[in-house]
């Protein structure tokens, strides 16, 4: 492997720390006191500059900055919470003869992105930086490659950033190193989570877990990932979506539950597609899909000022400000597409959808029945529009398989979508509980295959056999939490809030 000069540089580097009896890569616990955030800002001054309140202090990171001035120097540690700066003295360090820890060692040996550590007592410069007077120095590891050096003007302006969009996702972990503010995205990611969790807990549901290898693969619209299990020589699929088995716990007597849940589906990548993602769903006995819009405008209201850190339940995206206030719109997908479109769909047959797509200029193939045509003029020309939260409810039955029929509106489903910023970000139904009407859908399903639909849902025996058992009325709904992410930290790729996105292999 031909190696550049800097890192050749490293690893010569590398050997005489060993030469000087220190372990460039040492086994030991370090005793961390504080983060370099707390120390700059919580620091207080006496008249001599001194800290009142950090007299000693012992800090660890990356070293990421040095200036030597002889016998002393400057430098700057970043840690998880950020940089602190450091003042180091060689009579302090090494305050016997043997000057060799400050004169070989931090002088000449240390490189940027080495880990460091230091205890020392906090002080303010002249210049009124808030800094680290090193008493100890200790070396922690070794970094035998250079990372890019991004520079900051006084003026904040950025040079010689590390921006490129592939080399940021595909090494994520030097993105995170020298662009604080990616971390920041990923902070907020696990606040929302944990918003998200803390909701359901508190309204009494249990979180489970349930199967991500799956002899049938159901619950979404959607080609799957195929593997073969060797042992039991079978054909097996990593799941689209996990709504069966959560109805089957339903089914079991649980009467609220919820899975956040890695699913995975086998189609095109783009800035808010990643064949691998993040849901949540949960399902709630005794309900129905009005309850369900009104506990995801309570939800949704309460997470984003939970991850905005107040009352604040807005935020900024793509030039929108949107308010997750409730109460949220609630439009038919008919009325939606009239308003938009002009088109009446209502009580109209494939062929008539077909001549009101062409007019549309909507691209079809022979393979889409009723459903599928609805959904690609709703897609092409209603979709992008609602920007605020907006329910779009009571679909055609085409389009749901797993959606109880409309208790008021023959030929649709008590169904909604809640839509933001122009996309979709949850889906949710009045469950269909019918196991005579669910084998019927299903079978509709199949005949959507033989013609050529590799997206449509197969026959679950095993959960028509629950359904056979009884469950009750249920409403459920999941949430794409990537893009849920995107929406409250204002990204407009889902690459920005994975922290390892799927990439196309490495030349």
């Amino acid at each position: 492997m031909e190696r550049s000069e800097q890192e050749l540089v490293r690893r010569d580097n590398l050997t005489k720390i060993r030469e000087l009896g220190i372990e460039p890569f040492p086994a030991a616990t370090f005793p961390i006191t504080h983060l370099a955030k707390e120390i700059n800002e919580k620091a207080e001054f006496g008249e001599d500059n001194m800290s009142t309140n950090y007299q000693e202090v012992t800090v660890a990171g990356r070293l990421m900055a040095r200036r030597i001035m002889g016998k002393a120097a400057f430098a700057s540690i970043q840690d998880s919470s950020g940089r602190v700066q450091i003042y180091v003295s060689r009579d302090d360090i090494a305050p016997g003869e043997d000057k060799a820890l400050y004169n070989t060692l931090f002088k000449k040996l240390l490189d940027l992105g080495d880990f460091i550590g230091v205890t020392g007592h906090v002080f303010k410069t002249r210049t009124g930086e808030t800094s680290i007077h090193v008493k100890e120095f200790t070396f922690l590891g070794k970094s035998l490659r250079p990372l890019p050096v991004v520079k900051t003007d006084d003026e904040g302006k950025v040079y010689d950033a590390f921006s490129d969009l592939e080399l940021r996702y595909r090494q994520r972990y030097v993105d995170l190193i020298v662009n604080p503010k990616v971390k920041e995205v990923f902070l907020k990611r696990t606040k929302l989570v944990t918003a998200i969790r803390t909701f359901l807990d508190g309204m009494g549901m249990i979180e489970v877990e349930t199967p991500i290898l799956q002899a049938i693969h159901g619950g979404a619209a959607a080609r799957p990932f195929a593997t073969h299990h060797n042992t039991l020589d079978m054909p097996m699929y990593l799941r689209i979506a996990n709504e069966l088995y959560l109805k089957r716990l339903i089914v079991g007597g649980f009467d609220a539950v919820y899975e956040f849940s890695k699913n995975f589906r086998n189609e095109g990548m783009d800035r808010t597609h990643n064949p691998e993602f993040t849901a949540i769903e949960f399902y709630v006995a005794y309900k129905d899909y009005n309850w369900m819009m009104d506990t995801t405008e309570n939800m949704l209201e309460c997470i984003i000022k939970a991850v905005n850190g107040g009352d604040n339940a807005k935020v900024m995206a793509d030039e929108h400000e949107i308010n997750f206030t409730g109460p949220y719109r609630r439009l038919p997908m008919a009325d939606a597409i009239k308003e938009f479109t002009g088109e009446d769909i209502n009580g109209a047959d494939e062929d008539e959808l077909r001549a009101i797509a062409k007019r549309l200029h909507v691209a079809l193939d022979k393979t889409m029945g009723r459903g599928k045509i609805i959904d690609e003029i709703f897609g092409d020309h209603v979709e992008a529009k609602l920007i605020q939260p907006t329910f779009i409810t009571d679909y055609p039955v085409e389009m749901s398989p797993l959606t109880k029929k409309h208790r008021s509106k023959e030929g649709l489903v008590e169904r909604f979508e809640l839509f933001v910023n122009g996309k979709e970000i949850a889906n949710s139904y009045s469950e269909l509980n019918d196991p005579i009407d669910q084998r019927e859908r299903f079978e509709e399903q199949v005949e959507l295959a033989n013609r050529g639909d590799d997206e449509s849902m197969p026959m679950d025996e095993d959960f028509l056999r629950a359904l056979e058992y009884g469950m009750p009325p249920t409403a459920g709904i999941g949430f794409g939490i990537d893009r849920l992410v995107m929406l409250v930290t204002g990204q407009k790729s889902i690459q920005e809030v994975l922290f390892f996105p799927q990439m196309k292999p490495e030349a």
